[in-house]
């Protein structure tokens, strides 16, 4: 009995430590023991391990036996594209934005007018959207009112994360289809790893939002270049300029600022709790991590669809084996057909991520990385007025600060990143002789 008893102490202290990180705020999220975040983390890794390990040793003996020499049969194509790859020596696609970019250049002003209002009412319009949503599915009840109370929660974030993959998997897959594409050549295994960090970026996002505001939310995404940068000289061994870190200080000072000036006499819905802080963390390094490691794909020349039909199909397989195993997918079927609002309100979140994922990639072979960031920086201070203005949030005055200070330091980015641009291109144009 005293060994059986000692063989579960890994599993106590894990219940133990999880409550713990629950503040005394989150009690009304709870309903057992089996809500505790850090267990249901841990019961997602559980899952997607039952999946990653056979696949390891899989490929490992595929490895090991040369099945490139000795393989053969109906199986032989799938296998060689899941694990070995294929040599291609066709030309990125992608890099076709380079051209089309410069094609856009040259068109009328008007026309790229209307481009950039496109672009710009489309990345707003889904990700806005999406933004609204997601507060109100993980931090509303459906089935009772705004005065009685009542109703019930939606409290698993992994099956919202499972039903924006499942889309976009299958948007990407038509765009593969319809539009032509460079031939595939990187072993398929290889997306597994993006695709696991950007599950689990996904599912802190979703979680964090029952213990912190969407406003923190937005401030902490906003300053994950500084992570990003961490990663970067980890995953990549990149060096950064001087400017790049006087920003991510100024985005370090800005998001401290808005954090401090936090008050937990707020509307329950405002108060920042150890947990929200923790998952947050979670998101960041995960999402540092999935970016990191998506820049060292793109050297086996892919384009953006198939990067995203990659990362999605993976992040489809892990997320159904872990609900189905769980139980937890035919019990989100089933809070979905008792509340009709809830399945409006996760699909049109697919929707949104999906079509915000396709006006990434447009914005970006339109008009570069620089005007899309811009754009995308206005979104997330519209998303914090938005949230603030729907949701009730309040910001005092050295929080509003801090929020001008983290973008002011993301437009100083911005900035100072196309003029480093526009002197390369300059130095590498060759000097004009004069006769």
């Amino acid at each position: 009995m005293p060994s059986f008893i000692w063989s579960l102490h890994p599993v106590v202290l894990l219940c133990l430590c999880a409550c713990v990180l629950a503040d005394p705020g989150d009690t009304p999220l709870l309903e057992g023991w089996q809500d505790v975040w850090l267990f249901r983390f841990f019961l997602n890794i559980l899952g997607y391990a039952t999946i990653i390990i056979p696949g390891y040793f899989l490929i490992g003996y595929f490895k090991r036996i040369n099945y490139l020499e000795t393989g053969r049969g109906l199986c032989f194509p799938v296998i060689k594209a899941c694990v070995f790859g294929t040599d291609s020596k066709t030309p990125l696609l992608d890099d076709a934005s380079v051209t089309a970019r410069n094609e856009a250049e040259s068109s009328s002003s008007a026309r790229q007018a209307f481009k950039l209002i496109f672009c710009a009412v489309g990345l707003q319009g889904s990700y806005l959207t999406w933004g609204v949503l997601q507060e109100r599915v993980m931090t509303r009840s459906y089935g009772g009112s705004e005065t009685e109370g009542g109703g019930e929660r939606f409290r698993d974030s992994q099956f919202l994360v499972f039903m924006n993959r499942i889309l976009a998997l299958t948007v990407a897959g038509l765009c593969c289809v319809v539009f032509k594409q460079p031939r595939h050549a990187a072993p398929m295994y290889k997306y597994s790893y993006a695709s696991l960090s950007n599950i689990l970026s996904s599912w802190c996002q979703y979680e964090a939002l029952k213990y912190i505001s969407f406003p923190t939310q937005v401030l902490a995404k906003a300053s994950k270049v500084i992570p990003v940068m961490l990663m970067g000289k980890l995953v990549s061994h990149k060096s950064y300029e001087y400017w790049e870190y006087f920003t991510a200080v100024l985005i370090s000072v800005g998001v401290s600022m808005f954090l401090l000036s936090s008050h937990t006499n707020k509307h329950p819905s405002t108060v920042t709790t150890f947990s929200g802080v923790i998952i947050l963390a979670g998101y960041i390094v995960f999402d540092s991590f999935t970016s990191n490691w998506q820049d060292n794909l793109f050297k086996y020349k892919m384009s953006s669809v198939q990067m995203m039909f990659g990362v999605n199909l993976f992040s489809c397989l892990f997320t159904v084996g872990s609900l189905l195993e769980q139980g937890a997918f035919f019990e989100s079927l089933a809070f979905m057909s008792r509340h009709s609002e809830f399945a409006f309100h996760a699909i049109l979140l697919s929707i949104c991520s999906a079509c915000g994922q396709l006006f990434i990639f447009y914005t970006i072979a339109q008009f570069g990385a620089a005007v899309f960031t811009i754009i995308m920086t206005l979104r997330q201070a519209i998303a914090i007025l938005l949230s603030c203005f729907l949701y009730g949030h309040a910001v005092t005055f050295v929080g509003g600060l801090g929020v001008a200070v983290v973008f002011l330091a993301l437009f100083l980015r911005v900035y100072a990143r196309s003029r480093m641009k526009k002197s390369s291109k300059r130095a590498a144009q060759p000097p004009v002789q004069k006769v």
